[in-house]
């Protein structure tokens, strides 16, 4: 049964319970205070009219003719509006209970889904890009993002004799300065560029390049960049949380903008979720998070995946297709220039 039908099942039963709920609240009120086309009636003394509206302070189900007649049933209506009131409040729980149900499947739902691809290939080769960040370089001179298989490739000039100056792969402006490379990032960041305020977030987080360090700067930069959608950005904010770096330290919301930026596919997040319900001892849930950075081509996931299959929280088939699935994602990014990028770079992303 899929999660829709679930929903729905769940959403009939409730439905059938308010109305066994209804049914009784019902019977007990006529039993005291019968109605005839919206006249109303005294609980106490039987008189009708329009008059009849003083209602009971608790349960709200009887009316009377006035406070002395409210007084006077007040023995009588005990038991019943106790009822009332109970019969209320089992409801009112279970309607919260049924709705947290609901709302907690349409959170796994949405959080385990698959993540969107790279929003853009890389420019040169127009392969995909890696999810990994280590897989690709931001240039902030053009403003875009280059796959490191293009980065680590000669450039030519027009007679085809190599350029042995470093300039970037796609526009050709020669290497920046630190300080070139700042200002750069940020007019980038003036034209509302995510990639360039994540960069720059960054430099004042870790106090890179002569920056002084200023959290509050990284905060508000890191925030923007979600907004335009930057998922990697989320971690930076989860981090932030987690650690208490310019904020008050808060492991619930760390963990949250940790599954804003899976759910937005930055494969580090999805990382760190696996990371935390395989503390938590939940293992079933660590796996669906570890399957799916496998997909986006993360090996450390891999490696956890098959320490699973070892220790018995993971089966054969599991383990199976989570090297399907890397394989799979190899297949998209992999090219002949990567693999020599690849062999060479510090930092391996795949």
């Amino acid at each position: 049964m899929g999660t829709s039908d679930s929903c729905k099942d769940s959403t009939s039963k409730l439905n059938d319970g308010l109305c066994n709920v209804n049914d009784k609240l019902q019977s007990m009120s006529t039993k005291d205070n019968k109605t005839n086309n919206n006249i109303s009636i005294c609980a106490n003394c039987g008189k009708e009219g329009s008059d009849v509206n003083n209602i009971c302070n608790k349960c709200k189900q009887v009316r009377y003719c006035n406070a002395a007649c409210k007084k006077k049933h007040r023995h009588k209506h005990k038991k019943e509006c106790e009822e009332h009131i109970r019969l209320a409040a089992d409801h009112a729980v279970k309607l919260r209970d049924e709705e947290l149900r609901l709302a907690a499947e349409k959170h796994d739902e949405e959080l385990f889904k698959q993540p969107p691809p790279p929003k853009e290939d890389c420019p040169i080769c127009f392969l995909q890009l890696p999810h990994m960040e280590c897989g690709s370089t931001y240039y902030a001179c053009c403003g875009k993002v280059v796959c490191s298989g293009c980065r680590h490739a000669p450039l030519y000039d027009n007679q085809g004799n190599v350029v042995a100056e470093k300039k970037c792969p796609f526009c050709r402006t020669p290497a920046p300065t630190t300080k070139e490379m700042i200002k750069r990032t940020m007019k980038r960041v003036e034209v509302n560029d995510s990639i360039a305020m994540y960069e720059l977030g960054r430099y004042y987080r870790d106090g890179l390049y002569g920056m002084s360090q200023d959290y509050n700067k990284a905060f508000e930069l890191f925030h923007r960049a979600t907004e335009l959608g930057h998922s990697d950005a989320y971690v930076c904010i989860g981090y932030a949380y987690y650690e208490g770096e310019g904020v008050e330290r808060d492991e619930k919301k760390a963990n949250h903008y940790f599954e804003l930026g899976a759910i937005g596919g930055c494969v580090a997040a999805r990382h760190i979720l696996g990371i935390n319900e395989k503390y938590e001892g939940n293992m079933d849930r660590a796996l669906k998070h570890y399957m799916i950075a496998v997909g986006c081509g993360l090996s450390d996931s891999l490696d956890i995946i098959k320490q699973f299959y070892s220790d018995g929280h993971a089966t054969k088939a599991d383990y199976t297709k989570a090297l399907q699935l890397y394989q799979a994602y190899l297949g998209e990014i992999k090219s002949d220039q990567r693999n020599k990028a690849a062999a060479f770079d510090s930092k391996k992303y795949y």
